[in-house]
């Protein structure tokens, strides 16, 4: 079965430089229902992407709070959200077809209009069509915890990508993250704690309570179900 994580790799740039993407792709079996959606539904939901900026309230045709799901997996929470939230805009990012085609035909069930859909390197949308305070929230649920010590570096919580988060999300907004995995959850504490931009609603070295707006999903159940816990955490930007 395909891990449903959206996770991040280091791809070689111009120079010899590395740098950090969103995702490590491992593409699933797409079934004829997931890619007819691709047809049926993507100029309604999808984000085409390209290096220009986006107006968000132009996007949405209408001014609203903008939450930005990155590696939303097969959709479940987002599909919640955007029925649940009405109020707000979603914008969600996930690289892995199977489950942008699902959530794409859920959403058509629903007939719901206050969600868009990128499936592209989250790392990229955010710097080049995202513009600074231009997202009230930041969702990070379940990413890839890369437990070998020699792939840490490839986990998508590292200071740098917390930084440039900040850049997006407007004075005040939140980073809300989740994860089943211990030393992750420690490592993404020690991460946004130890930035200047970002302060800990559960208080300093704390974790959070899970909130209303984030659901138990099939994924989450299942790693209960073998024993992990789960942490959330949630920051406030300064």
């Amino acid at each position: 079965m395909t891990d449903p994580r959206h996770t991040d790799r280091q791809s070689a740039q111009p120079g010899g430089q590395r740098r950090v993407r969103s995702f490590v792709l491992r593409q699933g079996r797409i079934t004829p229902a997931q890619a007819q959606a691709f047809d049926a539904h993507w100029s309604r939901y999808g984000l085409d992407y390209s290096d220009q900026r986006i107006d968000l309230q132009a996007l949405f045709a209408r001014p609203a709070p903008v939450v930005l799901e990155i590696g939303f997996g097969n959709g479940e929470q987002l599909l919640h959200a955007a029925v649940n939230e009405p109020t707000r805009n979603f914008l969600g990012i996930e690289v892995h077809r199977p489950g942008v085609g699902r959530l794409m035909n859920g959403l058509a069930v629903a007939n719901v209009d206050n969600i868009r859909i990128s499936n592209h390197d989250a790392v990229e949308v955010i710097e080049r069509q995202l513009a600074p305070d231009s997202l009230d929230e930041v969702r990070i649920y379940f990413p890839d915890p890369w437990p070998k010590v020699r792939h840490h570096k490839r986990r998508l919580i590292q200071p740098e990508f917390v930084e440039l988060l900040a850049t997006r999300v407007r004075s005040g907004g939140l980073l809300h993250l989740a994860t089943d995995w211990a030393e992750y959850a420690e490592h993404m504490l020690a991460v946004v704690d130890g930035s200047g931009r970002w302060r800990n609603r559960a208080g300093l070295g704390a974790y959070s309570e899970v909130p209303g707006w984030r659901i138990n999903t099939h994924f989450e159940k299942r790693g209960v179900r073998l024993g992990h816990g789960v942490w959330d955490l949630i920051f406030e930007r300064v």
